[in-house]
């Protein structure tokens, strides 16, 4: 079978042959269908580092098609549709009775595609980010950011009720994709600055709260943006990683406000999979809009410095490895 590898050297991603794993008691076997590249930690954690890295963690969003059971695995069955945190691979073996994270191996809805289905880690968390981000009916949200995670966040915070969602990025891809996605207002930082328009759009007030999902380098800036962007009392929730350096804190503009570094609520995260499960099989989560690119999993290397080199072109990239 093939899997992706990062080997030692700056965007050195190649496939390479290995043998097919084989289940132990406690586990599944899936064939893959398609695995989303997460740009965020695939390149800023991964990508771009100098040194090789653990085909173990190159990637966390597969789908396919259970293939053997382990003896002592009864909640799934060989030929069962799924949606698994695994890396990319033609072939992925899960441990689904102890799991490092649970749930590690769900059941994909008839409604959900396999490309559909390998946004099912991410829009768990972006529920999970949600929750965490205790907005009330009526609020104003700053998403900053509009990402795979960004352009999650916007769909996922409906339920709770803001009163206006503002979108946030400097790419126009990116902000044309928040617009058809329910954004009610949208700024390209480009061309405006951020905090300025979201005064005037708020008399002065601000946001109540500010949703930080850019992460890598330019997530410093955006964090800066944050703090002149919420309001006294408002909330200001760091999704965004690897950032390479510490990020600023001006006293100042940080005093009574809350900053809050979001965290993925594990004990009730097998609650969150069910629910973003239901909103991929609604469309309430509308992921096969963001979906920019495909290729196949022999262009892997191409799909990653597409995301690197072109993130004016590319949202949701996937690699598909069965017809």
């Amino acid at each position: 079978m093939q899997r992706v590898v990062k080997r030692k050297g700056k965007g050195n991603i190649a496939l390479e042959e290995i043998d097919t794993p084989q289940p132990s008691p406690t586990e599944v076997l899936i064939q893959t269908k398609a695995s989303l590249i997460s740009r965020g930690s695939e390149l800023w954690r991964r990508y771009i580092r100098e040194e090789a890295v653990d085909p173990a963690i190159m990637g966390y969003s597969v789908t396919g098609v259970i293939q053997k059971v382990g003896s002592e695995v009864h909640e799934f069955h060989v030929g069962e549709r799924v949606a698994a945190l695994a890396p990319h691979a033609e072939y992925v073996v899960l441990d689904v009775v102890e799991p490092r994270h649970h749930p590690s191996v769900v059941t994909l809805p008839e409604e959900v595609s396999f490309e559909e289905g390998t946004f099912w880690p991410l829009s768990t968390s972006s529920v999970c980010w949600a929750w965490a981000s205790e907005i009330r009916p009526g609020d104003t949200v700053v998403i900053l950011g509009q990402g795979l995670v960004g352009s999650l966040m916007l769909q996922s915070i409906r339920p709770c009720g803001p009163g206006c969602v503002i979108a946030v990025d400097a790419l126009p891809m990116r902000c044309e994709m928040a617009e058809r996605l329910g954004a009610d207002e949208i700024i390209n930082c480009s061309q405006d600055d951020p905090v300025e328009a979201v005064r005037t759009l708020t008399a002065g007030r601000g946001a109540d709260v500010v949703l930080e999902s850019v992460g890598g380098p330019a997530g410093i800036q955006a964090f800066q943006q944050a703090l002149g962007l919420v309001r006294s009392g408002g909330r200001i929730v760091l999704i965004g990683l690897y950032h390479g350096a510490p990020l600023p804190l001006d006293a100042s503009l940080a005093m009574n406000k809350r900053i809050i570094g979001a965290n993925q609520w594990t004990h009730q995260r097998e609650h969150a999979s069910r629910v973003a499960l239901q909103m991929l099989a609604t469309r309430f989560i509308r992921v096969r809009e963001m979906i920019t690119h495909r290729f196949s999993c022999a262009q892997a290397k191409t799909a990653f410095d597409l995301l690197y080199e072109r993130p004016d072109e590319a949202l949701g990239v996937l690699l598909l490895w069965q017809a």
